[in-house]
């Protein structure tokens, strides 16, 4: 009897062992295509169907700066519209932030350590499709907590009283200012370059309804006039049976 409690008490013990431990993938059900994990930007272009939603979810480490750019770049169907309806969550289901507009960005710092989800839904297009060009990332502005930034100035200045003179960390601070001004250079000109194409396709787009309205109203002066002179034409009855009738309207 004792035997048969211990056995029964360490299948218990294993079985919440194997069901309580760490959960390694946040996101089971989710494709590779649909979580992001290492690269620190994307850029891609994304189709949304009619009232359609779709969400992505990246990873971003607690005290990192995320960042989200996103612009319609054209628009089909019936009665359709340009707006967009985003919104950011945290990892543990909070909202972060909504956007509702044609394009828009979101920045903020994370506070939360694990994948943000990020939603795009066109609910203001019931027949329409549209295509978004999308922008998101994270990049490291001041990861490190005090108590290492302090440590780090002391280093900081004893090497500078030592080695006034030292070229190597000139050039090294120069650079990472470099590149980081680079960075959100490239930020600004992702978004000029999206805002570019979002115009070329809206001139497409105008050119082509230009072409097709021209096109029917040329055809609808047309049948107009043929309807009209038609029309003129059966006003005057003429009979030719009798010499003394003459043509009347």
């Amino acid at each position: 009897m004792l035997f048969r409690v211990s056995c029964v008490f360490l299948v218990l013990v294993f079985w919440t062992v194997v069901l309580g431990g760490a959960l390694t993938n946040p996101h089971p059900n989710m494709t590779d295509q649909e979580l992001f994990w290492g690269a620190d930007q994307y850029d891609f272009s994304v189709v949304l169907p009619a009232a359609g939603l779709q969400c992505f979810w990246h990873f971003a480490h607690r005290g990192e700066s995320f960042y989200l750019s996103f612009m319609v770049q054209w628009v089909t169907g019936v009665g359709h519209d340009r707006h967009l309806s985003v919104s950011m969550n945290a990892p543990s289901g909070l909202l972060v932030s909504t956007v509702d507009d044609a394009k828009g960005q979101i920045n903020f710092e994370a506070k939360e350590t694990g994948f943000y989800q990020m939603c795009f839904s066109n609910f203001h297009n019931r027949f329409g499709t549209m295509q978004v060009f999308l922008s998101f990332g994270v990049y490291y502005d001041g990861l490190q907590d005090t108590a290492s930034k302090e440590e780090e100035k002391k280093k900081k200045k004893e090497e500078v009283s030592r080695e006034l003179n030292n070229t190597l960390s000139v050039i090294q601070d120069a650079s990472a200012r470099v590149e980081n001004y680079v960075f959100h250079m490239f930020r600004y000109y992702n978004f000029g370059r999206m805002r570019k194409s979002a115009d070329y396709f809206l001139l497409l787009s105008n050119s082509h309804y230009i072409t097709w309205m021209s096109t029917a109203l040329s055809l609808l002066i047309v049948t107009c006039g043929y309807l009209q002179l038609l029309f003129l034409k059966r006003l005057f009855v003429t009979k030719s049976g009798a010499e003394d009738e003459k043509p009347r309207c």
